[in-house]
């Protein structure tokens, strides 16, 4: 699984609040347009596959920005939150 930075803006309040809901079934939110997200390959596909079907491509904008391993190491947080944690897994 990898790390990934997603952000998005539209102007448009409902596909907003589709995003954020489908973006949270995915990783924890950071900031109001921002989250974190873990995704492996077909995880990523899905998303992307997901926020094609919801954006207005004419209107919004959504990045994904790959945070690599060091990349991670390197975050730095002021305030309230914690650096991106991979999400733990509990195998039975």
């Amino acid at each position: 699984m990898e790390c990934y930075l997603v952000t998005y803006d539209t102007p448009n309040d409902k596909r907003r609040t589709r995003i954020a809901n489908l973006l949270q079934g995915y990783g924890q939110r950071v900031q109001f347009s921002v989250f974190e997200v873990w995704l492996d390959d077909r995880s990523k596909r899905n998303l992307l596959r997901e926020l094609e079907q919801v954006i207005s491509s004419q209107e919004d904008s959504v990045r994904l920005y790959w945070l690599c391993a060091a990349c991670q190491k390197r975050v730095t947080v002021l305030g309230q939150g914690k650096p991106p944690q991979p999400p733990t897994a509990i195998i039975i």
